[in-house]
């Protein structure tokens, strides 16, 4: 008889993605359990404007509904909560982190999962910032807590992207990537060369929700390159930061330069790219590049992102997500939750089946 893990969750932080997380979560609750003998509930959720709860029986969803503070200092809500669950005597104890990226130094979110590994639980990340600017030490302080750190939704939702090259890929070395890993400046580039102004093009995106309210992260770069620095760190085992990445985003005079590049059967993307040279240096650049049409990612409109892995032995690898929304990020959360579950299992009892 299969054995049941019972396993607490603290949500750090409670914005669109979070609340996608916990409707996924239960509309999954039967198949977890039936699939990996899972038991999910969440006793905890911390955020920095809205309060936070704890209750070691479990939270339902009028408490996560209705939250109320824990602390008089709103910051230290995380910590208290992670603190709590590390006392937890679950079989797993899983952080959940889903803060708003900080493009300056990756924080709160860093301290979020430093804290959560040194209570012993586990972490789990749709946050850019712990893998851009600090994945090497929470990599090494993660092993020697023997904990896990994932971190899927980083780059391009939940699109098996590190899973791909961890788990089907062994004996492989990746030498470089490039991709288009940003939908909001590939839909303007799109709507561009069709003859829609930048500002207009901008503003559509915006009140689809494609686009933020302030969409500079998107349109200076900063978004690709917290990603490209998340692949190289990952990926190209680099010691990177966004600061460290080339970076180019895209203005109004893109438009006249994407319409130019289709008259002449090319496409204009916003590409990051990332290679290891023959010293070992990694180099990274997010920057506008013209690309012949019979390229991969010249054929991405809209909100399709692609990635393409250059390998020693399987040559180039492609990956393309067509479109992206708040369902695939929190599946990447979900996604690394059963890997948290399976690598807690006895070695060659892992479960098989996929959500």
């Amino acid at each position: 008889m299969s054995r049941l893990f019972r396993a607490d969750l603290a949500l750090i932080g409670y914005g669109n993605v979070g609340r996608r997380f916990v409707t996924l979560l239960d509309e999954h609750r039967d198949r977890l359990l039936r699939d990996y003998d899972l038991h999910c509930r969440i006793v905890g959720v911390a955020t920095r404007h809205h309060g936070s709860r704890y209750d070691a029986r479990g939270l339902d969803a009028a408490d996560l509904t209705n939250l109320g503070p824990e602390s008089a200092d709103a910051a230290s809500n995380a910590f208290v909560a992670i603190e709590r669950l590390g006392q937890s005597d679950a079989d797993l104890r899983v952080v959940v982190e889903t803060t708003t990226l900080d493009v300056g130094e990756g924080q709160p979110a860093i301290d979020h999962v430093r804290a959560a590994i040194e209570a012993g639980c586990h972490a789990i990340t749709a946050n850019k910032g712990p893998v851009a600017f600090a994945y090497s030490a929470l990599r090494e302080e993660a092993a020697a807590a023997r904990v896990q750190f994932l971190f899927e939704g980083a780059v391009m939702d939940g699109i098996p992207i590190f899973n791909l090259v961890r788990e089907t890929l062994p004996a492989v070395t990746v030498r470089g990537f490039r991709g288009v890993v940003n939908s909001t400046t590939n839909h303007i580039l799109t709507a561009m060369e069709r003859g829609e102004p930048f500002d207009e093009a901008l503003a559509r995106m915006q009140a689809e929700g494609i686009a933020e309210a302030d969409p500079l992260l998107d349109l200076d770069g900063w978004d690709a390159a917290a990603k490209a620095a998340a692949l190289a760190n990952v990926l190209l085992d680099a010691r990177l930061t966004p600061h460290d990445v080339a970076r180019v985003g895209i203005q109004k005079p893109d438009g006249d330069r994407a319409r130019n590049a289709l008259a002449h059967g090319r496409r204009l993307k916003l590409v990051a790219s990332g290679t290891r040279g023959v010293s070992g240096a990694v180099s990274v650049a997010v920057q506008p590049v013209e690309l012949a049409a019979s390229d991969l990612l010249a054929s991405l409109d809209g909100k399709a992102n692609a990635l393409v892995l250059q390998t020693d032995v399987l040559g180039e690898i492609a990956i393309c997500q067509l479109e992206g929304n708040l369902t695939h990020t929190a599946y990447a959360l979900l996604s690394d939750l059963v890997t948290v579950r399976n690598r807690s299992m006895p070695l060659g009892a892992q479960a098989h089946r996929s959500l």
